[in-house]
């Protein structure tokens, strides 16, 4: 769908203006189709997230701080989000051998479950919709970066 249909205007200060709207108006739409295949498994996009950085580290520990790092949304409150993992026994929290004051947390075998069955239907929701060939995803992927080049 063009981005002026979605919208309901056709009013841009320019094509960079456009393009700015493009990204934010298809992110939306991204999260909002990923968080209706989520809401099967009873995860929302930000416990998804914080799974599947634990899953890249697993079967170590990995601390709240280098979580918060990974995570695509900065802004996430994620000692709240590993709280309602942990509730949903998905995650268990620990101490820190290296350091006692240190929380750090691992998937448990319900979260490897749980992340492996939503990964497999998110990997088909996105194989459906985003219907780029590798080169048009190569070159997209570049101009992505070439506008975040100046990210602290």
């Amino acid at each position: 769908m063009k981005l002026e249909d979605a919208i309901k205007s056709n009013k841009f200060k320019n094509e960079v203006h456009k393009a700015a709207l493009n990204i934010l108006y298809t992110s939306w739409w991204l999260k909002t189709i990923m968080s209706k295949e989520l809401k099967e498994y009873g995860l929302t996009h930000e416990q998804y997230n914080v799974l599947r950085i634990l899953k890249g580290k697993h079967p170590e520990h990995i601390c709240i701080r280098e979580i918060t790092c990974r995570m695509i949304e900065k802004s996430s409150n994620v000692p709240r989000i590993i709280d309602r993992l942990e509730t949903k026994k998905l995650v268990k929290r620990t101490s820190s051998d290296a350091d006692r004051r240190e929380t750090v947390i691992v998937l448990t075998l319900a979260g490897i479950n749980i992340l492996k069955h939503s990964t497999e239907r998110i990997d088909k929701l996105m194989e459906k919709v985003i219907l780029l060939d590798e080169i048009k995803a190569k070159d997209l992927n570049s101009i992505l970066e070439e506008i975040r080049k100046n990210e602290q």
